[in-house]
């Protein structure tokens, strides 16, 4: 982190070489594990692979992580997290036990590098846009959380420039209740300040990841009643977030803003 005594020219100078150190990192160590990750025959040790290098980097490009609550996390379980940032899945990796399996937009599928990747770390990618292949997707995520496969999920789907919270995609939550498994959601802090939407280069700082408390499968009477529990945990895992966070509803926002997150989907 640039010293705040420098001048503003030496300080912007300062910053601009510590984001192109940390970007020269990250695309090291991605060009590096890849190799490594197509070598390694066993799921459970690629991810173990990609943890410890998540971890490396966030400490060498000093981006430090504080991880609490991690003691509600018992799996078989669908972990939902808010998204400020490229950081947050890096983050993520870093501090999940090895047994998640993180859900992806299916367009990282194609980005060189990442897509690999994603896929050789067992990368569950849906798609967004495709209606029709997004129910196959949807129907393929609750046989994989009923087969006991723990998912982590980041149900706004993408991040803003403005802060707060954006809707909630319901996936998430449908495959939790299908299969009877809670959800545990995690409230990332940090990694908008240090790679925000609107800006190129990451600095340093200090990434808060807290575990919150699970929300079990509600019970269910009826078949309406069944039909209706993604939407009670959904909501009751925004509520915890919003909470934890204090940060705004972005679903109570004017059209204006929706336009600003729609730029950045």
């Amino acid at each position: 982190m640039a010293d705040p005594a420098l001048s503003p020219t030496a300080y912007r100078l300062s910053d601009l070489l510590f984001g192109l150190y940390a970007w020269t990192l990250f695309g090291s160590f991605a060009v590096a594990v890849v190799p490594l990750l197509l070598l390694t025959p066993s799921l459970q040790r690629r991810r173990s692979l990609v943890r410890g290098v998540a971890r490396l980097v966030l400490r060498l490009v000093r981006m430090r992580v504080h991880v609490h609550g991690l003691e509600h996390i018992s799996t078989p379980c669908v972990v939902i997290a808010n998204h400020q940032s490229y950081l947050d899945g890096v983050v993520l990796q870093a501090v999940l036990p090895t047994s998640f399996s993180f859900v992806i937009k299916r367009e990282m599928s194609s980005v060189p590098l990442a897509g690999t990747l994603l896929r050789r770390i067992g990368a569950e990618f849906v798609e967004r846009q495709h209606h029709h292949r997004s129910a196959n997707d949807a129907r393929r995520l609750m046989r994989t959380a009923a087969q006991g496969q723990a998912l982590a999920f980041f149900p706004e789907g993408t991040f803003s420039a403005e802060i707060g919270l954006l809707r909630f995609h319901i996936g998430a939550f449908a495959a939790a209740a299908r299969a009877n498994l809670p959800v545990i959601p995690i409230a990332i802090r940090g990694t908008r300040r240090c790679l925000p939407p609107e800006r190129a280069l990451p600095s340093a700082g200090l990434i808060d990841v807290e575990v919150l408390a699970g929300i079990p499968v509600p019970q269910a009477a009826t078949a309406a009643e069944a039909a209706d529990r993604p939407r009670q945990m959904r909501d009751a895992a925004r509520a915890a977030l919003l909470a934890a966070l204090g940060e705004p509803d972005l679903t109570l926002r004017t059209p204006a803003a929706d336009a600003l997150s729609d730029q950045h989907a």
